[in-house]
């Protein structure tokens, strides 16, 4: 048996996300309704009864897995799949996919079986703020360098969490400065690590609520790392403009994260993310470009730029504060 990786064991525990389309597509039979002609949102919401938002979000994640074809707006079952997922197909495994939905179910409750409800803890603000760490810092310093600190000063972590994009902008520029921001629980968190790292004297630690309260000013890099994805469009613009005053005339803002091709299901990560927003957030979801851009705009920001594109949440987007006001 080939050990595991790290890499590894995230896409084992992550592999459910990928089942769960699948089977969601089947449940609201997709495959079979787009098998004789491509449908665009509006006809696929009316013969389905769905959310226009839900559908399309499901539609590209689909189409990202290679089960359906995207096309001008229109979206068509794969023709190499329909023979498997079509209802009533002779080689139809579609009543499998659909047990397996059902089985879904029972599944879902398998810790509760081994350790009876009540016993088992659940996912604690502590632990969220661990896992995005374990994401965030194998690419921490790599996406800190792709930014470059362009002689920036004063950092501002919005949404900081423990510190690791804080902790790699410090090790890469020593002359910098950081105000982390985040609630004042988590800011807790950081203390501890940043500490622990010794550079605590470098840093300002800030709580509040970035989606209500303002942010720390007088900052000249404004670093925006997996927060925009939790957000609604008018979430977005209201930050970038708290951000826009956050920060000194010929200041940068640097968004991290998913950055989605137009058509929407690419990257795959991308498409299958704006599921999980779509699952756990009142109106998050993955962007393009444009759409990042439009937004930092109407927010006041010149100068807006792809720095980098990204499969992993890596996708690096730019976006400066004029020099002197308008």
């Amino acid at each position: 048996m080939t050990p595991h990786t790290s890499d590894s064991l995230l896409a084992l525990a992550r592999n459910f996300m990928e089942s769960r389309v699948l089977l969601t597509g089947a449940e609201l039979g997709l495959f079979t309704l787009l098998a004789n002609e491509p449908l665009g949102l509006e006809e696929a919401a009316a013969r389905t009864g769905a959310d226009r938002r839900a559908l399309e979000t499901l539609l590209d994640a689909l189409a990202a897995q290679g089960l359906l074809v995207k096309e001008g707006g229109r979206w068509r079952t794969e023709p190499s799949v329909a023979p498997f997922l079509v209802d009533g197909a002779e080689r139809s495994v579609l009543p499998m996919v659909l047990h397996a939905a059902n089985l879904w179910n029972k599944w879902s409750h398998l810790t509760r079986k081994v350790v009876p409800a009540g016993a088992a803890g659940s996912e604690s603000l502590a632990a969220f703020i661990g896992a995005m760490d374990v994401v965030a810092a194998p690419q921490a310093d790599q996406i800190v360098a792709a930014v470059g600190a362009g002689g920036a000063r004063r950092l501002l972590d919005v949404g900081g969490a423990s510190g690791t994009y804080t902790l790699a902008f410090l090790r890469a520029n020593p002359g910098m400065t950081a105000t982390l921001f985040d609630r004042p629980a988590v800011v807790e968190m950081a203390r501890v690590r940043i500490g622990a790292a010794g550079l605590l004297p470098r840093v300002t630690l800030a709580g509040g609520d970035f989606a209500a309260d303002p942010l720390p000013p007088g900052h000249d890099l404004a670093f925006v790392s997996a927060i925009i994805h939790q957000n609604s469009p008018a979430e977005n613009l209201a930050l970038y403009a708290r951000i826009h005053e956050a920060l000194v005339p010929g200041g940068r803002i640097v968004i991290r994260d998913h950055v989605m091709e137009p058509d929407r299901t690419r990257p795959h990560a991308g498409a299958l993310f704006a599921i999980n927003m779509l699952v756990g957030t009142a109106g998050g979801g993955t962007y393009t470009f444009d759409e990042i851009a439009a937004a930092l705009a109407q927010a006041g920001f010149e100068r807006v730029r792809l720095v980098q594109a990204g499969e992993r949440m890596d996708a690096l987007v730019e976006a400066f504060k004029a020099h002197t006001a308008p």
